[in-house]
């Protein structure tokens, strides 16, 4: 069965048709669309064959617009106008990078990968930052990113994905200011062995957590744990009211409460204690923007 759109007028008998409007002359349409008039008069011939109704009243002197000519005109020109704008919008669909952030950390407190994401911000479209880096791999595999930027690679890692190091972030440790342990210009978790750990599900980052779950269990003290809130601010106030404490992503050590302190780790702790930032794409990526701004990133680790 043919298919409806193959009975429609093609662009080019559009174009054609609207150059001899405008016109109103065969030969200087020709010219100004850079052809010779034979074909130009071949392209209106098979439209109004199309459309099985003339479009012009040609003579020795003159053309002019038939009934069913001036009622195509208008709407022909639209439909070209239309479809330059579409084309004009996918180029530049074509050219933008989807990339993901996860929650996780504030990659405008990075330099390296802001400056990155900075310079490319034309190109750049990041979003998807309100999820963790288990949802952006999801959605990396559903095609809706082009690249995303995510805490920790999986210990199984999904498959049709490339992961590259990016980063590595710096633990904290946020404490009450009334504690002991703030006094010191660094701390190991025994120095806050008193205070409970907010602590995020498993699920959320199972990479991550294992991670710090393998820390947790050398040291001589076992940790408490409390499940952290869902908001940051509502963490980072109960701490600062004395009985709490979390490890922060140093990027996030820019949100002050009065009780409320930052602290590095001891170096046994921060060479454990840490988040490695790993760039995904897709394996056999060939767009052009996406790999410049993929380079950008890997280059950052140099």
């Amino acid at each position: 069965m043919v298919k409806a759109w193959h009975k429609m007028p093609s662009v080019k008998q559009l174009q054609c048709f609207c150059a001899v409007v405008e016109e109103l002359n065969f030969r200087r349409a020709a010219e100004r669309l850079n052809m010779s008039q034979p074909p130009l008069t071949r392209q209106i011939q098979l439209l109004e064959a199309l459309l099985g109704c003339p479009l012009f009243y040609r003579d020795t002197r003159q053309v002019s617009l038939t009934a069913a000519g001036k009622m195509l005109a208008g709407r022909a020109a639209d439909l070209l106008l239309q479809l330059s704008a579409l084309r004009d919008e996918l180029s530049v669909a074509a050219q933008s990078v989807r990339i993901g952030v996860t929650r996780t950390l504030d990659f405008s407190q990075i330099a390296p990968v802001s400056s990155v994401l900075e310079e490319k911000k034309d190109a750049v479209e990041v979003n998807a930052h309100q999820f963790s880096s288990r949802q952006l791999l999801a959605r990396m595999a559903q095609g809706e990113l082009d690249l995303a930027l995510i805490g920790e690679k999986p210990a199984v890692c999904p498959p049709g994905l490339r992961f590259l190091p990016i980063w590595r972030e710096p633990l904290m440790l946020a404490l009450p200011s009334a504690h002991g342990a703030s006094l010191q210009p660094t701390v190991s978790l025994t120095d806050v062995a008193d205070l409970t750990l907010f602590w995020f599900a498993r699920s959320d980052n199972p990479a991550y957590y294992d991670k710090c779950e393998g820390v947790f269990s050398q040291l001589a003290t076992p940790l408490k744990r409390q499940p952290e809130p869902a908001d940051t601010l509502m963490m980072l106030s109960a701490i600062a009211q004395g009985n709490n404490m979390a490890l922060i992503p140093q990027s996030l050590c820019k949100m002050t409460r009065d009780g409320l302190c930052y602290r590095t780790l001891d170096e046994t702790s921060s060479a454990l204690l840490n988040i490695d930032i790993w760039l995904v794409m897709q394996p056999d990526e060939r767009r052009l923007p996406v790999l410049d701004v993929a380079g950008a990133l890997q280059a950052v680790v140099a």
